[in-house]
This record gives C-alpha cells, structure tokens and sequence, in this order.
C-alpha cells in the first residue's frame, strides 16, 4: 500500500475537490497530509518540504506571471464599461438577419473579446445576458443557442493574450528545460510566452472557423433550429459598426503587435493593454472628454513608433539639437497622453467601474496564484512519494512508443477536464507528463498548443465545466442545465476536430512563431 502513496494522494485530491473544499487549500492540504503521512511510513524524506520555499520565492519573483494580473484587469475594464456590451448588440444586428446569423455574431464577437479580454468567465456571462436571450426570443433552439454562447466565450483561453497561454509557456518553458538537462544539455534553450502567443494564433482561428461551419451547416440542415431574426432589428449604420469593432481590433493590435514584434515583453504589452482599456472605457462613458483621450491615444500611439524609431536619451550631455528638439517633443506627447489617462480615470471613477474592476482582478488574480502556489507544493511532495518515476515509466511502457505515450496523455488531461480547471492541470499535471515527452521527441511548441486546446476543452466537459456554470447563473430560467450540457456536446466534438487537425499539420502552430522568432 505505501508503494502507491502517490496514487492515493490524487484520488484524495478528486475526493477533496468533488466535496467542495476551496481548491487552493485542498491542493495545499492534501500535500502536506501526504507529506507527514510518507514521513511517518519512511517513503518519504521530510526534508525535501525544505525546497518549498524556494518554488514560492521563484514563483513570486517569476516576471512573466506579472502580465495576468494586467490582463485580467484589461478584460474586466472592458466589460464592466459594457463595451462587449455594445459589440454584442451591433454584431447582432449586423448579422440577425441571416439563417444562424445571431450565431455568426456570437462566435465572431468571442473571438474578438477573446483578443481583447482573454477572461472566458466575463465573455460567458455578458453574452449569456445580452445574446442568448435575444436568441431565444428570435426562435433559437435552447441547446443549440447555449452551446454557441458556451463555445465562444471559451475562445478567451486559445486565442492570445490569455492567462492559459501564459501559465502554459511558463510551465512547457521549465519542462523544456528540465528536459534539456536530463539530455546532458548545459546551455539550455528557452521558451517565450510571445512565441506560444505566436503559435497559438492560427490554431484558434481554426477553431473559430470550425464553429462558424457547424453553424451554417446547421442553420441549411435545421432551419427551425436557427431563425433569422425579426425584421424590425434595426440594421446599425457604418458608423455604429465602426465604433464598436474599431477599438477593440487596434487595442489587439497594440498589444500582440507589440509583443509579436519585439517591441515589447508579454508584461510590457500587457501594461499597454491596461492602460488602453482604461482609454477605451473613458471614450466611452464622457462625451465632454471623448477628444481630449482621443488626442492622447493618437499622442501615445505616435511616442510609441517614434521612440522606437528614435530613442533620445535626455539624461546623457552630449545631445545634439536634434536630439533635444525630439525629446521635448516626446516629453509633450507624454504630457497629452499623462492627461488623457486622467480624463479616462475620472470618468470610470464617476461609474465606479474601476472599483467593481480593481476587485474582479484582485479576485481572479488571487484564484490562480493561489492555486499555483499550492501546486508547486503538490508536485513537491508527488515528487518526494516517487511520482515522477511513476509518470515517465507509465509514459515509456505504453504501446506505440512517443505517439502512443502522447495520445494517453492527451486523453487524460481530457479526462482531468470533466473535474479540474485549467489551472490545477497545467501546474500539477502538465510538468510531470511534459518532460518525459519533451525526451521522447515531441516539439515542445506543438505539443504546448495541442494541450493548450485541450485544456481549453475542459471549460466545456460535463460535470464541472467552468463555462458551463458560467452560463448557468446568467442564463434565463427557462433554460434548463441539461439543455446548457447537450448543446455543448457537438462543439466538444469540434474542440477534438481542431486538436487533430493541429496534430496532423504541424505548421499551424510551428509556422508562425518560427517566422517571428
């Protein structure tokens, strides 16, 4: 029995979870139980719980863990300022007219929150109040119109910038290099967050495709299901469609531009996008200062290009007038943009939109470093009751050599899924089946995206499915949770399509980060 303490601390884990413990402490208890129970059974040496503090302090001083935090905060400044609000309405009246068209704008308006915000949890839920009723009073079948609302607000986990490709680098990054090592490699290679942001971006635009077929599909087999909608929705003008779709797409635009380029670091970028968020939100709720923020986005827009263009050093002595003409023109373009950022602020603090925001990011921000706290101790103490070996010998003996291991992992982090966030997978799992996969030969950037899909899968799975609980809160009463869990079986299906696809073609998610990096 005190050979499979490892097993049994998992199983324990399930136990906790499925109870309803708080996931952080019910990963953090459970590892230290188990730790004292291997101690006190002599499988374990109590000494190595002295490493703990060091995963912490690395995990704390970690500088690319930064950027959720500014991510997180960017999505929820957008939709506290009900700007997915108002692309929500204008993409539905833009394409309501067609069969499945409240369909259309659903997933295409997922996918641009999903650029902009990355947070599947407010895209589901605004969506969840906003498009699924209007899809319902146009005729929409339940289950089909939960399963698109479900689907689309998931793209936030593929699509970059998202807290999953985030964590996702950082932890195919470390197994990468832990398996560098074990290879007797001493000048290791690492990996970027830009280059999985890079490799992410054509596999969920495939998905996003995928969906978009299944819709037409369905709306040409099953009209009654997917009605176009009432005629008297009226068709928004240019310029309404300019307003909404314009914003969002250049605030994408800066922060994956930047990033993409090597302009800037993924934290960086994410300040960018915090701080155009921030713009975005004042336009929108003061019409007395909507020019004054407009001229400072413009102002910060152009010290951006021209600082890059031509950097000026004021501190430096030997400045020519050149120089010195140009830094006091940048020192006046951060005036502007100092001051439109003001005007923004005091207009979402009018709102309180930056209070209910400050407290959405701190919750959320505090969920997952918690959790990944938590974990670090977990695989500690897996480690310390021989897990690892466990994992890379179960790994080895399976049929069909690397393919057949792979295949076994990808089923079982699916698995995972019907009962673990994305979180808990990829900071306990993920760095115990990477490595060994790493060693068989699989790329470490291919391998990222196929479970970079995966996990995103597990926001859709039954029983415990995030999204699927998001909706459920925000969804209409009428709309009952076994019709929210059978519309999202076909989509898991294109969830399974779109791996295969990324495993079949190897260059949708290899060519785009070698072309950058």
């Amino acid at each position: 029995m005190t050979g499979y303490l490892d097993i049994s601390m998992f199983a324990a884990l399930f136990a906790a979870i499925l109870l309803g413990f708080p996931v952080a402490f019910s990963i953090g208890g459970i590892a230290i139980l188990f730790a004292y129970l291997g101690w006190a059974l002599d499988v374990m040496d109590i000494s190595l719980l002295g490493a703990m503090s060091q995963r912490i302090f690395g995990l704390l001083s970690n500088s690319v863990l930064i950027a959720i935090p500014l991510f997180v905060f960017m999505g929820a400044v957008l939709e506290k300022s009900r700007i997915a609000e108002e692309l929500l309405d204008t993409m539905g009246r833009l394409f309501g007219q067609l069969r499945g068209g409240l369909g259309i704008s659903v997933v295409l308006v997922g996918a641009l929150l999903a650029a902009s915000t990355g947070i599947v949890g407010a895209t589901v839920v605004a969506m969840g109040m906003i498009a699924l009723p209007t899809m319902l009073r146009a005729g929409y079948n339940p289950k089909v119109a939960s399963g698109i609302v479900c689907t689309a607000g998931t793209l936030g986990q593929i699509i970059p910038p998202s807290t999953l490709l985030i964590i996702l680098a950082d932890v195919m990054s470390n197994a990468f290099q832990q398996a560098q090592y074990e290879q007797g490699k001493f000048s290791v290679e690492a990996l970027s967050v830009g280059q999985f942001f890079a490799a992410a971006i054509l596999p969920g635009l495939i998905l996003v495709v995928l969906y978009l077929i299944y819709i037409l599909v369905l709306g040409k087999l099953r009209p009654q299901d997917m009605p176009p909608a009432s005629l008297d929705l009226a068709k928004p003008t240019r310029r309404e469609v300019a307003t909404a779709i314009l914003p969002p797409v250049v605030l994408i635009i800066a922060v994956l531009g930047a990033i993409l380029g090597g302009v800037a670091t993924p934290t960086e970028a994410a300040s960018v996008g915090a701080i155009g968020a921030l713009l975005m939100a004042g336009m929108r709720l003061s019409e007395r200062s909507r020019w004054l923020i407009m001229t400072g986005v413009f102002a910060l827009g152009m010290l951006g290009i021209l600082a890059g263009v031509f950097p000026v050093r004021l501190q430096r002595n030997d400045l020519d007038t050149i120089a010195l003409v140009s830094g006091g023109f940048y020192v006046l373009l951060t005036v502007i943009g100092a001051t439109a950022i003001l005007a923004a602020l005091k207009a979402i603090f009018k709102q309180s939109i930056i209070h209910e925001a400050v407290t959405s990011t701190m919750t959320m921000t505090s969920m997952i470093f918690a959790t990944m706290l938590a974990a670090g101790i977990f695989s500690l103490v897996f480690v310390g009751l021989g897990g690892e070996e466990r994992v890379a010998h179960i790994l080895s003996t399976m049929p069909g050599g690397a393919t057949g291991a792979l295949i076994f992992s990808l089923a079982f982090v699916f698995v995972l899924g019907f009962f673990l966030d994305f979180v808990e997978i990829s900071v306990i799992v993920l760095p115990l089946i990477v490595p060994p996969l790493i060693l068989m030969g699989h790329d470490p950037i291919w391998l990222g995206m196929l479970l970079a899909i995966n996990l995103q899968t597990s926001f859709l799975t039954p029983p415990f499915g995030f999204s699927l609980f998001y909706l459920r809160g925000a969804a209409p009463k009428e709309v009952t949770t076994g019709q929210i869990y059978a519309g999202v079986i076909p989509f898991i299906g294109l969830q399974i399509i779109g791996i295969s696809i990324v495993w079949l073609v190897p260059g949708v998610s290899r060519w785009l980060p070698d072309w950058l990096f």
